[in-house]
């Protein structure tokens, strides 16, 4: 392992081709959460006649909640098999995604789809900005997570406008999630033949860097002594107020988020605009939202 170690090199420019690979899987990561963005709310109200706007929005809630809770989990399992096999678990169960929306018959499958769908992006999403950060080391950190968010948030915007002009071209369904196929068997190949194993790195720098270890502010001794996650998840949930109000910050942005999936393209279209023009509106937000990552992410560096 020390041999192994002496041939490992924490940074950017060190780790720059393995870097890209995980960016470009982000890209499809991205993708995947942005097939449904402009197209399914649509497909329930206008195929499957839903009039409760809570019932067409349910899909957004089953991908949430499992979301939440295997991002919980995902992290501090990847310390004990290692990122690659978490991430390759995430594209696994994000296979059936497509297929699901494409041949539904009922909107049950739709929660089905989208339990598998937030499975995926915890797994695949989480990975990627570890395993960026894993390679990268302590002192661009900020960076290496604007360009990840960059990648994915400008994925999910284009894949919005796309699956609208492709909608306004053909139907709600199948045509848009073709595409659906194409980015997850592509995400998947490219995690297993491309990716490599990065927790070799976070081990280093952990020798290197004992101190970049532990969280800022008045954390530091309490994580210090934090052994299980019931202790970390209380800490950066209530207990300090630094990583309380990061946390808070980070529900305030997923809720706007969730409500820009499931309400903008109903609303939208109660006003006449058609699946295309609703597309480059939705297309918009996450676009500007990855956009400043790599500004804002750099600035956090400084």
């Amino acid at each position: 392992m020390n041999a192994e170690h002496d041939r490992l090199r924490l940074g950017l420019r060190e780790n720059l081709e393995q870097f890209t690979i995980l960016v470009l899987i982000n890209v499809f990561v991205g993708m995947m959460v942005g097939l449904e963005r402009t197209v399914v709310p649509l497909i329930g109200e206008k195929e499957f006649g839903l009039a409760s706007k809570t019932e067409i929005v349910s899909f957004i809630v089953s991908f949430g909640v499992t979301k939440a809770v295997c991002n919980l989990f995902a992290a501090r399992t990847s310390e004990q098999v290692g990122r690659k096999k978490i991430l390759v678990l995430g594209w696994l169960l994000g296979l059936p995604v497509p297929f699901l929306i494409i041949f539904a018959k009922r909107w049950f499958w739709f929660d089905v789809a989208n339990v598998l769908l937030g499975m995926n992006q915890a797994l695949c999403w989480s990975m990627t900005v570890i395993m960026k950060v894993d390679l990268v080391g302590p002192k661009r950190r900020g960076l290496v997570l604007g360009i990840n968010e960059f990648a994915g948030y400008l994925a999910v915007g284009f894949t919005a406008w796309l699956t609208g002009y492709l909608a306004a071209q053909y139907a709600l369904r199948p045509q848009p999630f073709y595409l659906g196929i194409g980015v997850v068997i592509s995400g998947l190949l490219f995690s297993v033949f491309g990716a490599k194993e990065t927790i070799d790195h976070a081990r280093l720098e952990s020798k290197l860097h004992p101190s970049a270890t532990t969280l800022i502010g008045k954390s530091k001794a309490t994580v210090s002594r934090a052994s299980s996650l019931r202790e970390i998840f209380a800490l950066t949930s209530w207990k300090d107020r630094n990583l309380f109000s990061c946390s808070q910050a980070g529900l305030v942005n997923n809720l706007n988020d969730g409500m820009s999936w499931g309400i903008y393209p109903l609303f939208f279209a109660s006003y006449g605009l058609g699946v295309a023009a609703i597309g480059t509106i939705k297309a918009v937000y996450p676009a500007a939202w990855g956009i400043l990552q790599l500004v804002t992410g750099h600035l956090s560096d400084h």
